[in-house]
């Protein structure tokens, strides 16, 4: 069982991080120079994260040490800018496809 809560201790940082970057993607209103440091970001805030799981609640996160909480904490923050980037990979193209069903006015790339 304690096996089974430690591994939930990966998905829940990729979520609070995620979820604070979209909040800082509305904030910074699309200004590209505050876009580029999002990985940085997210990184750090995974970082304080497994730290914060480390002293808060020991048994949720797989460490035996704060420099392993950390890594954990950070490769879990930068996991949830990949989430990020899977999606906006994926969506676009589904979208665009829909977009120019029909209406004959291509770019001639095709």
């Amino acid at each position: 069982m304690d096996n089974l809560i430690q591994i939930v201790s990966v998905p829940i940082i990729i979520a609070l991080v995620y979820g604070a970057l979209a909040g800082y993607k509305i904030l910074v209103n699309g200004k590209e120079n505050w876009i580029r440091i999002i990985p940085v970001i997210a990184g750090l805030l995974g970082v304080i994260l497994g730290i914060v799981a480390f002293y808060a609640v020991p048994e949720i996160i797989a460490a035996s040490n704060i420099l392993t909480a950390m890594l954990i904490g950070g490769a879990s923050g930068l996991a949830a800018t990949g989430t990020n980037q899977i999606f906006k990979q994926l969506l676009p193209k589904a979208e665009k496809k829909e977009e120019g069903e029909g209406d004959g006015g291509g770019d001639g790339d095709k």
